[in-house]
C-alpha cells in the first residue's frame, strides 16, 4: 500500500493538492487577491512534482530530468511571493521582505541553471548540486522562520508550524539520496511518502490559516463599515447643526427688525407686548435648537408664536390658518426644528405685505400620504412671480437663505429618499398667491 504510487494514499493526496490548488485559483480570480494566485501555483508546483511518480512513458521520462528541480524551485519561488502577500512583510518586516524577494528572484534564476546543466552535464550533476543549494535553503528558510514568528498575530503562527511540518519531513526523506531507500522499503514504505504527508499537512494548515486570515478580513471590514457608517452620521449632524446654526441668526436679525421698528414709530405698549412673546419664543427655539430634530406637534407650535409676532407687524394683520389631517399624530413625526418657518416668513414678507386689501391669509396644512408627510403652505399674496419682479435685484443676492438652507436640512435629514419641495404661483386672473409643497418620509421619531 505504502509502496504503490498508484494507491489509494498517494492518489487521495495528490487529488487534495489539485483540488486546494483548484479552490484558491478559484477565490484569486473572484477577488484578485495575489496571496490565493501564489498559493495557488505553489500547490501546482508540488502537484506537478508529484505526478511524476506515476508517469512511465518514454516522453516523461525524457521530461523529467528536467523539470524535477527545475518545478521545485519555481514552487519554492511561488511559496516566498505567497509568505510575503499573506505575513504583509512589506509593511511588517521591511529588511525581510527584501530578503525574501531576492531570494524569489534567485529560485527563478536556479530554473534555468539548473535546465542547463542538465542539457550539457546530466541528471547526476542536478542531483549533486541540488543536494547543496537545498541543505543552503533549508537552513535559511529555518533562520527566516524565526523572525517571521515574531510577526504578530496567529498567522504568523500558523505558517511557521506549516513550513516547519514540512520541512521535517522532506529532510527525512532527502536523507535517502546519502543513506539509501533501503531501511524504508524494508518496512514497506516509499520515502517519498513523507513528502507526500508533509505537503498535505502543510496544505491543511495553510488553508486553516487563510480560512482565519479572511475571517479576520471580513471582521476588519465589518468594523470598518461601522466605523464609517458612525462617522457618516456624524457628519451629517454636524451638517444639520451647522446649518441650523446659521438659519437662526437670519431668523432672529428679522424679528429684531420688526422690534426695532415699533420702537421707531414709538409704539411703546406694542414694543413691549412684542418683545414679551418674542422672549417666549427665543426660550423655545434655544430649547430646540439642541436637537436636530423635534416632533412636528412641537414645530407647530413654535411657528404659531412667530406668526402671532409677525401679526402684530402686518398692517391689518393676516389669518393663519393650521389644518392637519386627524389620522395624523404629530408627536410621532420628527422634523427639524423651524423647518417650516423660513417659506411662512417668505410668505409674509415678499407676498402678504405686498399684496392689497385686508383679507390677507396664510394656511397651513398638513396631510398624510400612504408612507409620507406632505405640507402645503398657502398664501394669497402677489404671488413668487411678482415678489420676484418687485425685489429682483435682492432676491438674486440673497436667493432665500431661508428656504435654501431649510431645504438642505431636510434632503439631509432624510438622505435625499423620498423628498420633495415645489413652489408654485398660483396667481390668476381673479387670485394671487403661492403655494409651498414639502413631501418628506414619515419618520417615527425617538
Amino acid at each position: 500500500m505504502f509502496l504503490n504510487f498508484y494507491s489509494e494514499i498517494f492518489s487521495w493526496i495528490r487529488g487534495g493538492l489539485s483540488i486546494l490548488f483548484i479552490y484558491h485559483l478559484l477565490i484569486y480570480f473572484q477577488n484578485k487577491q495575489k496571496t490565493y494566485l501564489y498559493y495557488s501555483l505553489f500547490l501546482l508546483g508540488l502537484f506537478i512534482f508529484l505526478l511524476k511518480d506515476i508517469m512511465e512513458t518514454n516522453l516523461s521520462k525524457n521530461i523529467f530530468p528536467y523539470i524535477n528541480f527545475t518545478i521545485q524551485f519555481l514552487s519554492f519561488a511561488a511559496f516566498l511571493m505567497f509568505a510575503r502577500q499573506l505575513l504583509e512583510t512589506r509593511e511588517k518586516l521591511p529588511r525581510w521582505d527584501k530578503i525574501l524577494s531576492f531570494e524569489t528572484k534567485v529560485m527563478l534564476l536556479l530554473t534555468g541553471v539548473f535546465l542547463l546543466i542538465q542539457y550539457f552535464f546530466g541528471y547526476e550533476y542536478q542531483v549533486k548540486i541540488f543536494l547543496v543549494v537545498s541543505s543552503i535553503i533549508i537552513a535559511f528558510t529555518i533562520f527566516a522562520l524565526y523572525f517571521l514568528s515574531k510577526i504578530p498575530g496567529i498567522t504568523s503562527k500558523y505558517f511557521v508550524v506549516g513550513t516547519l511540518v514540512y520541512i521535517f519531513f522532506t529532510i527525512i526523506s532527502y536523507i535517502t539520496f546519502f543513506t539509501g531507500d533501503k531501511v524504508f522499503l524494508n518496512y514497506g514504505v516509499r520515502p517519498l511518502l513523507l513528502v507526500y504527508i508533509g505537503a498535505l499537512l502543510q496544505s491543511l494548515i495553510y488553508a486553516s490559516t487563510l480560512g482565519y486570515s479572511i475571517k479576520q478580513i471580513t471582521q476588519k471590514s465589518k468594523n470598518a463599515e461601522i466605523k464609517l457608517a458612525y462617522k457618516y452620521k456624524e457628519l451629517e449632524q454636524l451638517k444639520m447643526t451647522a446649518l441650523q446654526s446659521q438659519m437662526n441668526p437670519h431668523f432672529l436679525f428679522n424679528s429684531l427688525n420688526s422690534i426695532n421698528n415699533f420702537i421707531l414709530k414709538s409704539d411703546i405698549e406694542k414694543a413691549s407686548d412684542y418683545i414679551t412673546k418674542f422672549s417666549r419664543l427665543i426660550r423655545v427655539i434655544l430649547k430646540s435648537s439642541s436637537s436636530l430634530t423635534v416632533p412636528f406637534s412641537e414645530e407647530l407650535g413654535i411657528l404659531s408664536l412667530y406668526v402671532k409676532l409677525e401679526q402684530m407687524r402686518i398692517n391689518e394683520g393676516f389669518e393663519y390658518i393650521v389644518r392637519v389631517d386627524e389620522d395624523i399624530d404629530l408627536e410621532q413625526i420628527a422634523v427639524p426644528p423651524l423647518f417650516l418657518q423660513p417659506y411662512i416668513e417668505n410668505a409674509i414678507w415678499h407676498g402678504l405685505t405686498h399684496a392689497e386689501g385686508g383679507d390677507k391669509k396664510i394656511i397651513l396644512t398638513v396631510k398624510k400620504d400612504n408612507d409620507n408627510i406632505i405640507c402645503e403652505i398657502i398664501d394669497n399674496g402677489i404671488g413668487i412671480n411678482k415678489a420676484r419682479e418687485l425685489t429682483h435685484k435682492k432676491i438674486n443676492r440673497r436667493k432665500f437663505f431661508g428656504t435654501q438652507a431649510t431645504e438642505n436640512r431636510i434632503q439631509l435629514l432624510y438622505k435625499k429618499v423620498n423628498v420633495k419641495i415645489s413652489i408654485i404661483d398660483i396667481s390668476n386672473d381673479t387670485s394671487t398667491g403661492t403655494k409651498v409643497q414639502i413631501i418628506f418620509p414619515h419618520i417615527i421619531s425617538n
